[in-house]
Order: structure tokens, then C-alpha cells, then sequence
């Protein structure tokens, strides 16, 4: 015969692993979305001002673009 030995309202595993597990999750993702934000600065920045001009930014403008910094005159060309 088995026997248990919890008591009746304590949970089986401690409260701290979801937690965090979350947190290394969110973690994760925020690497992932700053690793893809910095490649996206890094392909604008290889394209010439032409092309940048094509797209309605600057260069100055690539980085608030990138990391949704919109400024009131970009709007206008989304």
C-alpha cells in the first residue's frame, strides 16, 4: 500500500519554479527581440541613403524606427 505524505492544501512543488520558469522565459524572448532588433539597425545601416530615402527614413532615423520610436513625420508614410 502507498502511502501519501502531503498534507491536504500544500501544493506538490514548490511555488518558486513557475516563477521562475517565466522568468527565464520572458529572458529568452527579450534576447531574441533584442538579437533581431540588432540585426535589423545593422541591414539598415549597409543600405545607402537612396535606398533609406525609398523607405521614408534617414539615417539618423533608423535607430527610433528599429525600436518603435516613430516620430510624428514618419507617420505620415505608414
Amino acid at each position: 500500500m502507498t502511502t501519501i505524505s502531503q498534507t491536504a492544501g500544500q501544493p506538490l512543488s514548490p511555488p518558486s519554479s513557475g516563477g521562475f520558469l517565466r522568468s527565464l522565459v520572458n529572458g529568452a524572448s527579450a534576447l531574441l527581440d533584442f538579437l533581431e532588433r540588432r540585426a535589423a539597425v545593422k541591414t539598415l545601416n549597409e543600405l545607402d541613403d537612396r535606398a533609406l530615402r525609398d523607405i521614408g527614413i534617414t539615417r539618423s532615423q533608423i535607430e527610433d524606427a528599429v525600436y518603435g520610436q516613430v516620430k510624428a513625420e514618419l507617420t505620415r508614410y505608414l
